[in-house]
């Protein structure tokens, strides 16, 4: 599956001509919404055996890559659907007839889906713990009542997908479907981020809103109901594209005004000035990076969850570099709204806030590594694959083959 460059161009330009009225206004932004679902990005991942196109994680990538670099905030709130749609071609986790429903319902609007997982007291469920949100039986379902946070996209979503843990004994945990018109529902308009302004993160109040029995994804015992971040390594690294894109939006206005902008004294564009030419390419260096280490993870270590969690942090690290550099070299104009610089580089201080956050993300990995290095009489499993971290070298096939015993003793393939 694959969705042509200049269809995604296409998607972009629109995306692109919208989000400064969105980013001021704050506004759900439906004209980029729109445009995505006239596209059919919204289900790209729907899979094949419910007739869609089965876009994979790496397809996915590209894709929110490509609506960053026009409105990270309408990517952001596509991402959280296609996501969904991804997870359900893997796993078939909704009850088939509401699923189906869905998809008929997408012909013909914008069908928008986030998970509700956050809350006040909780924080993010990625660092542990249960939620508040309680989910009680009643004779015909379930009846929702619970606060969250940072729910993207909250006031344009058809459907909240609400963490919950039940007041049954013992207690499970699951993901409740809760259609955004039911009774009870209060969005709380809080979002007052620096950047990412029109992905309108705000809370949401549930207050005994009634649900179907059957509508509830991976109800389970409370005590395998915590989030798994290394499960959700692929994911992230796909949403780091989102940021990518925004550095790549910030990385062409920045040589677009390198070559317009001849100061009087000087006569030629900025553009011929070393100084520029030298941060010009440091900025490549960064963004162009980032893009090879990321789309590298998603198209080679979707079984390597370490690599996935480095290359989204080396990858969004780089990010924010990159279009840092542009703001301080362009000093007063780089901060000036009609660049448009100023507002890619509020969006891109978002890149390492998505959980699991990027102390949690080098935790796991310092932790792997003391295991991994451990002195330990017995070689330690590795914490990812479950194997042996140095596993022993396979024995050459010939004794005498000096080139056989360096390839074995190295890993390599004769």
């Amino acid at each position: 599956m694959s969705y042509s460059t200049i269809d995604l161009a296409d998607v972009t330009r629109k995306l692109a001509a919208a989000a400064p009225a969105a980013d001021a206004s704050g506004a759900f932004p439906w004209l980029g919404i729109e445009a995505v679902h006239a596209a059919g990005l919204l289900e790209s991942a729907v899979a094949t055996r419910f007739g869609g196109k089965g876009a994979g994680i790496a397809d996915v990538g590209r894709i929110l890559a490509a609506l960053g670099r026009g409105d990270p905030s309408v990517a952001l709130i596509s991402a959280m659907t296609i996501f969904t749609h991804l997870g359900q071609a893997a796993g078939s986790k909704w009850p088939e007839p509401l699923y189906r429903r869905l998809l008929d319902d997408a012909r013909d609007r914008p069908i928008l889906l986030n998970a509700a997982r956050v809350e006040p007291d909780l924080g993010s469920p990625a660092r542990g713990g249960l939620p508040d949100t309680l989910a009680r039986r009643t004779a015909d379902g379930w009846s929702i009542s619970g606060r969250k946070r940072f729910v993207t996209g909250a006031l344009g979503l058809t459907h909240f997908l609400v963490w919950a843990r039940t007041d049954e004994t013992p207690q499970r945990v699951g993901t409740f479907v809760v259609p955004s018109e039911l009774p009870g529902i209060t969005v709380i308009e809080n979002w007052k981020s620096l950047g990412m302004r029109a992905s309108g993160s705000h809370d949401v109040e549930f207050k005994d809103v009634e649900v179907p029995l059957e509508d509830v994804l991976d109800l389970v015992d409370v005590s395998v109901g915590t989030q798994d971040n290394r499960a959700h390594a692929a994911a992230s690294v796909a949403l780091t594209a989102i940021y990518l894109g925004a550095a790549e939006a910030a990385q062409e206005a920045f040589i677009r005004f390198g070559h317009e902008r001849i100061p009087a004294n000087l006569g030629v564009p900025i553009a011929r000035t070393e100084r520029f030419i030298s941060a010009a390419g440091e900025i490549d260096l960064l963004v162009g990076g980032a893009r090879q280490i990321l789309f590298n993870a998603l198209d080679h270590s979707l079984d390597e969850p370490a690599a996935l969690i480095r290359a989204r942090l080396l990858a969004a690290r780089n990010i924010r570099d990159a279009v840092q550099l542009a703001v301080r070299t362009l000093g007063n104009p780089g901060l000036n709204g009609d660049l448009g610089i100023e507002r890619h580089f509020r969006d891109i201080q978002s890149v390492l806030v998505h959980a699991p956050q990027e102390d949690t993300s080098v935790s796991i990995l310092g932790r792997a590594a003391c295991d991994r290095w451990s002195p330990k009489a017995e070689e330690p499993l590795h914490p990812f694959s479950g194997e042996k971290a140095h596993p022993a070298p396979p024995a050459p096939r010939q004794a005498g083959d000096t080139r056989e015993l360096l390839n074995a003793i190295s890993g390599r393939r004769a």
